[in-house]
């Protein structure tokens, strides 16, 4: 059997994920559980296969080691350390790079 990633979100990712939510419940509390839930799950696959997003193009986030999984028009944030994969930010693709990084 494959050998297992921890999974693992700093306290800012998970403050993104609660905006995620928080925003798009504004309109419909199930759509943003749904939304939440599929990101969390894309998220899990990282367990099994850490190397499932891609090195980004943008220079300092390929120089702190960065990996990023796209979902929609949201993308997350992610560095592998070991046997365990931390989730680092979790936004809409449109916002600036510069100020989150």
């Amino acid at each position: 059997m494959p050998e297992r990633f921890i999974i693992c979100y700093l306290p800012i990712a998970q403050g993104d994920l609660i905006g995620i939510y928080d925003w798009i419940a504004r309109d419909s509390p199930t759509r943003a559980s749904s939304f939440v839930q599929r990101i969390e799950k894309r998220i899990d696959a990282l367990a099994r296969s850490p190397n499932l997003g891609r090195i980004p193009r943008h220079p300092r986030l390929k120089e702190y080691g960065y990996r990023v999984l796209v979902l929609d028009s949201h993308l997350v944030f992610y560095i592998i350390r070991g046997q365990t994969v931390e989730n680092h930010r979790v936004f809409h693709g449109s916002r600036n790079l510069d100020q989150l990084v």
